[in-house]
């Protein structure tokens, strides 16, 4: 297996628990068909390289996850004839780079249908994306492209990254640099910050919109979180495909429809800090985006790490208890 952060390899681990608990909670009443394609093989791999009581926890936690989301959705149990299987599928990580953060799909081609799953191992980021002298965040994010003003104000700082990695065969690291928090971060974000608000001026309802699904996909899922001694739930129905019926069979608990933002209220800083912008929308989202570098060595690309601090008050969220295994 490739060498990976623990983070990602428990992350990988809980996406195979969820397939396993899928088959578990469904086996007996419809058709499965796994679909065992190179990101299946990592998630298994990862899922092998636990320990058995960790093994056990995930599965624990995933079972009480599907087992609620099979109350959510009639389709994952309803099967029209002997040819209509619920395939499932592990998602490339590259999906994510073009909008689709889901992690899982359930699929019934025969039905047109799929769900997807975001699977997280006790965080709740939604994505990570970076910034560099070469990255036009406003075409990539938002189909806007950032102004020449902008690459130019980024450009000094990333630049002077750059000879800082090549002077020292790139062993420099940042604690080197000093109070690189005020010195790079600052005036990276500063820019950043005003490029955002420049395109939301040009396009304020898209920008706004875009803003939100890019950093939680165009499609969309359920995010199911995995906690020490619980499940989170959530759903992410904003163009109304989670919760279908099937026939006369519908779902036991309502999921609503979210509303996207109409425009950006404000960007102000977090407390205290030269590393985090606050983004505030309309409909009640509201977004925290951390500035890291991701290696303690120094290179130039910086990295954002985004949460949604604030979500519609009709966001569908339940946290369920999960009982210790038995060992």
């Amino acid at each position: 297996m490739p060498s990976q952060s623990r983070q990602t390899t428990n992350g990988k681990a809980f996406e195979f628990s969820l397939l396993k608990a899928f088959q578990f909670v469904f086996g007996s009443v419809v058709k499965i068909e796994l679909v065992e394609n190179g990101p299946f093989e990592i998630a298994r791999l990862c899922f092998e390289s636990l320990t058995a009581k960790e093994r056990a926890i995930f599965e624990s936690n995933a079972v009480v996850a599907v087992k609620y989301l099979r109350d959510l959705e009639p389709k994952l149990s309803k099967e029209l004839n002997q040819s209509d299987c619920l395939q499932l599928e592990v998602v490339a990580d590259v999906e994510g780079q073009s909008g689709d953060v889901r992690d899982i799909l359930a699929i019934r081609s025969l039905q047109n249908w799929e769900i997807g799953i975001s699977a997280k191992n006790n965080h709740q980021a939604v994505k990570h994306s970076r910034l560099s002298n070469n990255i036009d965040f406003g075409k990539k994010w938002l189909d806007i492209p950032c102004s020449s003003i902008y690459f130019e104000e980024i450009k000094p700082v990333f630049d002077m990254l750059e000879r800082e990695k090549i002077e020292s065969n790139g062993t420099k690291l940042w604690k080197q640099l000093g109070n690189y928090h005020q010195s790079v971060y600052k005036p990276i974000l500063e820019s950043f910050k005003s490029e955002l608000l420049r395109i939301n001026e040009i396009e304020p309802e898209n920008t706004a919109k875009r803003l939100v699904e890019y950093f939680i996909g165009t499609r969309d899922f359920y995010k199911v979180i995995k906690k020490r001694n619980a499940v989170i739930v959530q759903a992410f129905n904003l163009h109304g495909t989670l919760n279908q019926s099937v026939k006369e069979i519908t779902a036991i608990t309502k999921v609503p429809r979210l509303k996207l933002p109409s425009r950006i209220i404000e960007i102000t800083w977090a407390t205290n800090s030269f590393t985090t912008l606050l983004v505030t929308l309309t409909e009640g989202w509201a977004i925290s985006m951390r500035l890291h570098n991701a290696s303690s060595r120094i290179e130039p690309s910086l990295k954002f790490d985004i949460n949604l601090i604030s979500t519609p008050r009709s966001m569908f969220s339940n946290t369920l208890a999960v009982g210790k295994p038995d060992f």
